[in-house]
């Protein structure tokens, strides 16, 4: 969640939930083989071309991983969410920003 717009020099709070169907690697199959390990292990926002937040998640991350952190509105610009799950899969989810 990310206002559509805010004021110039404003703090403002971003809030993202990244659905995801996630696998411990404690499991097994009907066959009795362990199902590989599967979860998101970074996230990422950058706004405009500036990284502005990291995260490197691990085993203790949740189903559906909830992150809230603040940013300074500077300008408009897009911010980008990017995350990685185990393989090497990578998403992104952009959202445009209108600084007034």
């Amino acid at each position: 969640m990310v206002p559509g717009s805010v004021a110039k020099n404003e703090v403002f709070t971003v809030k993202a939930i990244i659905q995801h169907q996630m696998e411990t690697g404690l499991r097994t199959d009907s066959a009795g083989k362990t199902i590989p390990r599967k979860i998101i292990n970074q996230f990422v926002c950058r706004y405009g071309e500036l990284e502005v937040f990291r995260a490197d998640l691990h085993e203790a991350v949740s189903a559906n991983p909830f992150l809230e952190f603040q940013l300074l509105a500077t300008e408009n610009g897009r911010l980008e969410f990017s995350w990685r799950e185990d393989g090497g899969a990578t998403y992104s989810l952009f959202h445009d920003i209108v600084v007034t």
